[in-house]
């Protein structure tokens, strides 16, 4: 397949789009969310390997959404078994893709420590310079963990998809996803921005909005992947 650059513009075509598939069928979008919610929330409270068995997992349900929101777009139903759609094909590989997501978390959560953590540790006891040194030391902490954070990021964002549509390798798949994120950056950093103002906005009124912006970021991703990959096949 082709990864095509695209104008920055389409970050917000992308956010627009989203909600247009939203739109289509509001109450099940929502439902599958809170769904999804709820199935979050008893894994997380499961001591120790819950939240990993929930890491784990995302990937799969994130495959349901694509699935469901493929179905919109061909003019079929979104249906709540959507959300266990990506339980059915390349399970293993989507799977796969949130323990390399998982591995890489803790792998930066690591090198934070090592890199800011001595110097807190230091601190630690001595109250008049923890306080003058906390504001450039949880800087620091902050700049290191999003260097880091960024390409893992990029890695896994269109991983699921490439997944359960090509049925590529897990890491294959995250390969791809960071070329084609690279490769759109600017549409990318206009899409971020515009999403963390909306939802910012969103959970203004008691965080009602969320119910309709989660959903339409959600299918948004779908969007995205449209605009940015080509289904024509490279010899």
């Amino acid at each position: 397949m082709i990864v095509k650059s695209v104008a920055a513009g389409d970050g917000w075509i992308w956010i627009r789009g989203g909600f247009d598939l939203f739109r289509q069928n509001p109450v099940i979008w929502i439902a599958l969310f809170l769904i999804y919610l709820l199935i979050g929330m008893a894994l997380s409270i499961v001591p120790a390997i819950g939240p990993i068995v929930l890491n784990l997992l995302a990937p799969v349900f994130m495959a349901g959404f694509m699935l469901g929101c493929q179905a919109l777009e061909s003019g079929e139903e979104l249906e709540i078994n959507h959300l266990f759609a990506g339980f059915k094909h390349n399970t293993a590989q989507l799977i796969t893709v949130g323990g390399i997501y998982l591995a890489g978390i803790i792998t930066i959560v690591g090198l934070v420590f090592v890199t800011t953590g001595g110097a807190m540790m230091s601190m630690a006891g001595h109250a008049p310079a923890m306080e003058e040194a906390a504001g450039p030391g949880m800087l620091l902490a902050v700049m290191v963990a999003l260097a880091l954070l960024m390409p893992l990021i990029m890695a896994y964002w269109f991983a699921p998809i490439l997944v359960i549509f090509h049925g590529l390798k897990a890491v294959d798949a995250m390969k791809l996803s960071f070329s084609a994120c690279l490769r759109n950056i600017w549409p990318f950093t206009i899409y971020g921005l515009l999403s963390m103002l909306l939802m910012v906005l969103a959970a203004i009124p008691l965080g009602l909005g969320l119910l309709v912006m989660i959903p339409t970021m959600t299918a948004s991703l779908y969007v995205s992947y449209r605009d940015i990959f080509s289904e024509e096949v490279v010899a």
